[in-house]
């Protein structure tokens, strides 16, 4: 298993092993002992499961406040998507900040969201599958976005003509600057 710090350090790209021959391919797609020498020590305690029809699918920007905060390992079954991870950590050196990664069943990538990051995603390919495993539940209370078209943000969706297919509550998201401070100093 490789596992690659990108521009924001604390966001791993994750690189499961995939062993193949004739009837297919086995991979260990998690393994607590290979990410905690990585420096990824997390205890998971849900897992969810998302299914986009169509090419343009946005889903994002969200995160859920703390003490509700989850961090996310993010992975496509089917299909693909480009992954899009934003820091807001209030006081750290790249709040604002993104990184992107194209996660695919075919290239096999997981992408980790540390808390104290909004997360969002837009399908590249139809009948897309997302997994991801998070290691804090659900709380509707904590649950939050921001505005995914945020000018401040500079995110280079690979957009479709029509537009993206958007939720009404990613639609009408404030922008980080409206949002107010999302992860305080300490929280992270």
């Amino acid at each position: 298993m490789k596992v690659t710090p990108l521009a924001i350090p604390d966001v791993l790209l994750i690189e499961p092993s995939r062993f193949g021959d004739a009837r297919g391919f086995f991979s260990e797609v998690w393994k607590k002992s290979a990410l905690s020498a990585a420096g990824l020590a997390v205890e998971f305690v849900q897992d969810n499961h998302s299914f986009s029809r169509d090419v343009g699918v946005l889903r994002g920007l969200h995160f859920q406040r703390p003490p509700h905060a989850q961090g996310k390992l993010v992975r496509v079954v089917r299909g693909r998507i480009l992954d899009v991870v934003v820091d807001i950590r209030e006081g750290s050196p790249t709040y604002g900040q993104h990184v992107t990664a194209e996660i695919s069943a075919a290239n096999w990538r997981q992408i980790w969201v540390p808390r104290g990051f909004a997360h969002g995603l837009i399908t590249l390919e139809p009948d897309t599958e997302v997994l991801y495993k998070v290691d804090g539940e659900y709380n509707a209370e904590a649950d939050g976005g921001i505005a995914w078209n945020d000018p401040a943000l500079g995110i280079e969706w690979p957009l479709p003509v029509e537009g993206p297919t958007l939720s009404a509550k990613d639609a009408n998201a404030p922008r980080l600057a409206e949002a107010g401070v999302i992860f305080p100093r300490g929280s992270w």
